[in-house]
């Protein structure tokens, strides 16, 4: 059973693994690893960084992306979208991504909290100076969640939000193309890498298929 810790209140703490970042890609969360930092986050009322971590989840998104985010990017007439599409930094193509229920509930709780406008950014920085969460505090802030719930925080980081949703749809469907299109990924190669797919995975669906 993970054992839950109070999370701190600043997020300018620094971060517990600080510049010492293990190489390679971060592991993506597991569904019971994804309930369990939801519920640590509502049980605790932190009301913005329920709707981070949703929105990050459900959005597949790059921090850089994530942050940058603007009200009128998810939402319209007041309501959050069920589906959003914006253009993404890295790519300059647009990426389209869906917000499922419990993530709309949550973003517009924080958007409405917050009286925020279509122009506002969704997630505003409580540092002075800074328009926008950065992605360092976003980092920071997944390093707490993992920490949290017992997890080694120099295993996972932003990316792992991102490769969440999309490895466990590339595990139930094996449909490299569609994870592809979810990523915003511009060739197919990015996604076998981004995925880690080796020559086992490849056989494993392929042993499943009969003719």
């Amino acid at each position: 059973m993970s054992t839950f810790y109070l999370l701190p209140e600043d997020e300018k703490t620094p971060s517990p693994r600080h510049d010492r970042r293990l190489l390679g890609q971060k592991a993506p969360f597991k569904p019971r690893e994804v309930w369990a930092i939801r519920a640590l986050l509502q049980i605790q009322g932190r009301m913005r960084e329920l709707a981070l971590f949703n929105l990050a989840i459900d959005s597949k998104l790059r921090g850089c992306d994530l942050v940058t985010l603007r009200v009128r990017d998810i939402c319209a007439g007041g309501r959050v979208n069920e589906r959003a599409i914006i253009i993404q930094k890295k790519t300059h193509q647009p990426v389209q991504f869906e917000l499922t229920e419990p993530t709309r509930e949550a973003v517009q709780r924080w958007i409405a909290a917050n009286d925020l406008r279509g122009e506002d950014y969704v997630f505003p920085s409580r540092v002075r100076g800074c328009t926008h969460l950065s992605t360092r505090q976003y980092a920071r802030a997944v390093d707490r969640w993992v920490a949290c719930i017992g997890l080694d925080p120099h295993k996972y980081g932003t990316h792992s939000l991102r490769r969440t949703k999309a490895a466990l749809i590339y595990k139930k469907t094996g449909n490299l193309r569609a994870v592809q299109l979810l990523l915003g990924h511009t060739k197919v190669e990015s996604t076998v890498r981004y995925l880690g797919i080796d020559v086992d995975d490849a056989l494993q669906i392929s042993e499943q298929v009969e003719l």
